[in-house]
């Protein structure tokens, strides 16, 4: 499924992978928009570019892993799924549940944060990009010496800009996070996104997989309460490597989609849309990837 459509509906919005709809709980409502149907697609995006080839089964891999996470994240953040339960959807889905099934979450609205929040505890993609310039990620001064897939001294907050004038994520400083949301609510995202990754590293490790970074989204509720939204610890969101198969010094075998991004790295494109077209052995190897991702991580077969 590259594009859903969603006779209606009232489309809110499409991200590069997921497409919100407004859904009405109760037909008092004023707006008619007291929830959100969040649907995941196939798509495929790389480089802050939407690539015009599918992967099979993707948005299904990723809403079972991001709910599998939310359980086990439940005593660290609140996050905003009201259920991914087809079969107790609101009666104006009935009609699409078949479509819904396995990819979709009803989820609350929120007020989004708009910034993206990365924690990394490895070097690697584009914070290694940063480091061989000046030394910094994010203005966070690490040691000399470095090289891509070297473990961290400690685990760091490296946020990033969504999209904005050039259409790609930015790397910013925690000032600049401060600055835009003040400095409890900055302290706040700081500290959840990185025991968000630290408490997915806890979780991997004994199943064999590094979890180098991560990135993840926050809302605020009505309350104000910060809320993780979107999803969590995917192979879209986050760098899954082998444990018995780290070696610093270069690309790592991944569980996420950093192959695909090294097949992008040998093209001669300017990382503008639209994409290159990816080939079927390209496509097979990392949908082989997002399962073997899901199964290793939640010891269910796919």
């Amino acid at each position: 499924m590259s594009e859903t459509l969603l006779p209606g509906l009232r489309h809110v919005h499409s991200g590069k992978v997921r497409d919100l709809y407004a859904v009405t709980l109760d037909a008092a409502t004023d707006d008619g928009s007291d929830a959100l149907l969040m649907v995941a697609s196939d798509r495929m995006s790389a480089f802050d570019v939407v690539l015009p080839t599918a992967i099979p089964d993707k948005g299904a891999i990723l809403t079972a892993l991001s709910l599998w996470w939310f359980d086990q994240l439940a005593d660290l953040v609140p996050n905003h799924l009201l259920t991914a339960d087809v079969d107790a959807y609101p009666v104006q889905l009935r009609p699409l549940r078949e479509q819904l099934r396995d990819r979709s979450m009803l989820v609350r609205p929120l007020r989004m944060v708009d910034v993206e929040c990365v924690a990394r505890s490895y070097l690697s993609g584009s914070g290694t990009v940063q480091y061989q310039q000046d030394g910094t990620v994010s203005g966070v001064v690490l040691p000399p010496g470095l090289v891509e897939g070297s473990q961290l001294p400690e685990t760091i907050f490296t946020p990033t800009t969504k999209g904005g004038p050039t259409g790609h994520d930015e790397p910013i400083g925690y000032a600049d996070v401060v600055r835009q949301v003040g400095s409890e609510l900055a302290q706040t995202l700081r500290e959840l996104t990185v025991e968000i990754l630290r408490r997915g590293q806890e979780v991997a490790e004994p199943r064999g997989i590094i979890v180098a970074d991560t990135k993840v989204e926050f809302g605020l509720d009505a309350t104000g309460a910060v809320v993780l939204a979107d999803e969590v610890l995917t192979p879209d969101s986050s760098r899954f490597w082998p444990a018995d198969q780290w070696q610093p010094g270069g690309p790592q075998p991944a569980f996420d989609k950093q192959p695909l991004r090294d097949w992008l790295s040998t093209l001669d494109w300017d990382r503008t849309p639209p994409g290159p077209r990816l080939p079927g052995e390209v496509v097979a190897a990392t949908r082989e990837r997002y399962v073997a991702a899901y199964e290793r991580l939640t010891g269910k077969r796919w």
